[in-house]
């Protein structure tokens, strides 16, 4: 038989040594965590936030609003200190740093190129955008900043997307991207073939707040029974958030990306096809 390694032997022996530490706490916190209210009562909260509403002057809003805010300002904060200090030093041999933004951006201009060549400046700002909003707000509710409700309790600022409200807005601005982008760009066609898919902003909301949403449910309801309170919401917390920041950044930005381009295709078609027929035409007589 082979030995065990002391390395080995040391962290079974930790393991061990924390597993029981986890029941014995939670042995003897039996019966202390009395739930001041239902099950029903913590989901719903979670859904709607009327038990958590925030006070600001004289208007009652939901802690979303102001998670919002806090993720708008921080982001335009960081673009103006990289502009300034951190672009600026920017080498042609890049650094970890620069290498990893330079790959995202790259990512979101081959999206766009990829659904319209000619104009992916316009729609590349926006899916990037877009994605650093989302990503950033789902990752900001791991920070738990606590604010202080109407009621006197304190809260954690949730994800902004997590509130109906602002994954609604979000769908509805994504598709007016597509829908005056295909009528600009495309005209009368354009704007048809961005209206046929109606359910467009309906279907990226609730995709986006029902994801988000799940995490926040499922987060609860390991907090709200005791035995499962000890360490395991942290592992839950925190893979939900990261699998949703990234996914839901994706598949709005893919969306988004792909219908745009579905809602300009065909000018741009239209517009390559008589450009080699003009110049099919305007090569005829030399060749005559």
């Amino acid at each position: 038989m082979k030995k065990i390694s002391k390395k080995t032997l040391i962290f079974l022996v930790v393991s061990v040594l924390i597993a029981a530490l986890l029941i014995v706490g939670i042995v003897l916190t039996n019966g202390m965590g009395k739930e001041k209210e239902s099950i029903n009562e913590v989901m719903k909260d979670a859904v709607l936030h009327e038990g958590d509403k925030i006070a600001i002057g004289s208007l009652e809003v939901n802690p979303g609003l102001i998670s919002s805010w806090v993720v708008v300002a921080s982001i335009l904060i960081f673009a103006v200190i990289f502009r300034i200090f951190i672009f600026p030093r920017f080498k042609n041999i890049p650094g970890r740093f620069q290498a990893a933004i330079e790959t995202v951006v790259e990512y979101f201009g081959n999206l766009a190129e990829s659904s319209n060549h000619k104009h992916s400046g316009f729609i590349g700002a926006y899916i990037f955008s877009a994605g650093v909003y989302i990503f950033v707000g789902t990752i900001f509710e791991l920070f738990g900043i606590p604010v202080l409700t109407i009621k006197g309790t304190t809260v954690s600022l949730p994800a902004p997307l997590s509130d109906i409200n602002a994954a609604i807005s979000i769908g509805c601005l994504s598709y007016l991207v597509i829908l005056f982008g295909g009528l600009i760009l495309n005209g009368v066609r354009g704007m048809l073939t961005a209206l046929k898919d109606f359910s467009l902003p309906i279907s990226m909301s609730f995709r986006i707040f029902g994801a988000l949403l799940s995490g926040t449910l499922v987060t609860e309801l390991v907090y709200y029974y005791l035995a499962l309170s000890f360490v395991l919401p942290v592992f839950v917390g925190v893979m939900f958030t990261l699998l949703h920041a990234i996914i839901q950044a994706y598949v709005l930005t893919m969306l988004t990306s792909v219908f745009f381009g579905e809602s300009t295709e065909k000018k741009e078609k239209i517009k390559e096809r008589t450009l080699v027929k003009n110049a099919d035409d305007n090569s005829s007589p030399a060749v005559q």
